[in-house]
């Protein structure tokens, strides 16, 4: 076993021999692209997400080396027709950039590193073949494909680990418009001479890229457009074979005997191309192993990355955290980010820098982003504490006051801090809309999301809103059907809720509930509150 060609099965072993949701559907679609044109695919997902246990599984299946037929017994791929045609059937290369960017001595070499260890080892294993250049990676590669007439799979885990962590050029002192070529360019040179060449074909059945940023796009191309890239935003076929879908949670929850409305509400969420809930799957494991739901996930890693772009002063970058944290969705442009951490200039950049790193989701049909579950929910709330962002971090602290003083039914105090609300957000409404009435309400209630599942409802009538808030389980606080007025009565909004039919959540809900009427005065632009206890009748 060797630590770059033909490492076995070992790992794969060892993931399959505790709590494994079978992934292995992803080994017959990258089987049905081998030795095509679609041979090369890069995979995105962020932060454990199972990138690098479906790599481990793939190692396991095509390396040569070892015999991984019952490993695999039982599992999906086995299924298929092409399992038998593959398995164990390739010399696998095996490289996790991470191993060399972890090491200090090796950084400002780092690219020539990596050949040298390969070539030697490889050197080692096929002693008897004569090498053209003992030190170009390629054509040592080629050598061997001639000798041997054996195609080799490459699997490279966290592909971007040296474009996250190294500036993409430096310019020369004394001349601006002169760069000199860097890590970087030498490592994308690097792959570029690997599978973008006239042996590429010939050398690779295969290769399986994986990391959290798709390929680095130089103006608008790809480096590599020759690979098929499936990202968090374009998952195309691959959607459910990373994070774990709703069915398997549900299998998991039971095997635990778990809370699955506790596992929805903080790990899922995630739209993923077809998949319309994605939950994330290290978090739900550890919720599962440890019995409490908390953020585990987010403790992984980039969080001074998020503090950082979310402070980039960006036309309405802020407006729309905030709107994105009461629970609407904003429109976002993901085409022209330059795949590249260290290049954000705009927010549109931000956004889709945020929605690969997993603190956003991303619907694709609509092009809109969200915050998709509890657990990032909190870690983007300390987030912004951590911050500069003194108006956010004020807005949550009036916001928790808020929710204080409606459950004691203080009805002016409710009034002010929605006046309040709507004075601080007018840069993202239009002041005197309906609907934008409706926006300052889950905006001014944001701190509620902690405690309470809110479904904000349009009427039929023209003028109004719902807000509808039922508290999280082991909240024991009072239900809340809020109803918005324009140019009327708090008095009025409340006479409507009673008369209304309630919706199916309320219906269902046998505590406490409390009815709120606010109405907005578009010549005094103030607020008025009227709150009553309600009881439903059965």
């Amino acid at each position: 076993m060797g630590t770059y060609i033909n490492k076995g099965n070992k790992a794969f072993r060892d993931i399959v021999s505790h709590e494994y949701v079978d992934k292995t559907s992803l080994i017959p679609l990258i089987n049905a692209n081998l030795n095509s044109e679609s041979r090369y695919s890069c995979v995105t997902r962020c932060r454990r997400f199972g990138k690098s246990m479906a790599a481990k599984m793939l190692c396991a299946y095509y390396d040569k080396s070892c015999d991984s037929r019952e490993l695999f017994r039982g599992l999906k791929a086995e299924q298929d027709k092409t399992f038998e045609t593959y398995l164990n059937k390739y010399n696998v290369l095996y490289l996790d950039v991470t191993s060399f960017t972890a090491r200090p001595e090796v950084r400002k070499n780092i690219v020539r590193v990596i050949q040298e260890e390969i070539i030697n080892e490889l050197k080692e294993v096929f002693p008897d073949v004569k090498y053209k250049d003992n030190s170009d990676l390629m054509d040592v590669l080629s050598s061997i494909h001639q000798a041997t007439g054996e195609k080799f799979f490459f699997i490279i885990d966290e592909w971007d680990a040296i474009c996250r962590e190294f500036p993409e050029r430096q310019k020369m002192k004394g001349d601006p418009d002169t760069v000199t070529p860097t890590i970087l360019d030498e490592y994308v040179m690097l792959l570029r001479r690997l599978f973008k060449t006239q042996d590429s074909d010939e050398v690779f059945a295969g290769a399986y890229l994986t990391g959290i940023l798709p390929i680095k796009k130089y103006n608008t191309e790809s480096a590599l457009n020759n690979f098929c890239e499936y990202s968090m935003i374009d998952p195309a076929f691959l959607a459910a074979c990373y994070g774990f879908t709703e069915d398997e949670v549900k299998m998991l929850a039971e095997r635990y005997n778990a809370s699955m409305d506790n596992l929805k509400m903080w790990y899922d969420g995630y739209n993923i191309g077809r998949e319309k809930s994605i939950y994330n799957p290290y978090s739900v494991m550890k919720a599962l192993q440890r019995g409490s739901c908390r953020s585990y996930w987010t403790t992984t890693g980039a969080y001074d990355s998020v503090i950082t772009y979310i402070q980039m002063n960006f036309d309405g970058l802020k407006d729309d955290i905030i709107r994105m944290l009461a629970g609407e969705r904003v429109y976002v442009n993901t085409s022209k980010f330059q795949n590249d951490m260290n290049i954000v200039r705009s927010k549109n950049d931000v956004l889709t820098v945020l929605i690969h790193l997993g603190y956003l989701a991303y619907d694709d049909e609509k092009q809109q982003c969200y915050v998709p579950n509890k657990e990032v929910t909190d870690e983007l709330l300390n987030a912004v504490e951590d911050t500069s962002w003194k108006r956010l971090a004020d807005a949550i602290t009036a916001s928790r006051n808020l929710l204080d003083a409606t459950i004691a039914g203080n009805e002016n105090a409710v009034a002010q801090a929605i006046d309040l609300a709507h004075d601080e957000n007018t840069s993202i409404l239009a002041y005197n809309d309906e609907n934008s009435l409706a926006c300052v309400l889950t905006v001014a209630y944001i701190w509620a999301r902690n405690e309470y599942v809110i479904h904000r409802e349009y009427a039929t009538g023209k003028g109004y809103a719902d807000l509808v808030m039922i508290p999280r389980r082991n909240v024991s606080k009072p239900a809340l059907v809020i109803e918005l007025k324009f140019n009327n009565t708090a008095d009025t909004a409340i006479d409507q809720i009673k008369r209304k039919q309630y919706p199916a959540k309320i219906a269902e809900y046998t505590g406490d509930i409390l009815l709120v009427g606010i109405n907005y005065d578009r010549e005094t632009k103030l607020h008025t509150c009227k709150i009553e206890s309600f009881k439903i009748r059965v």
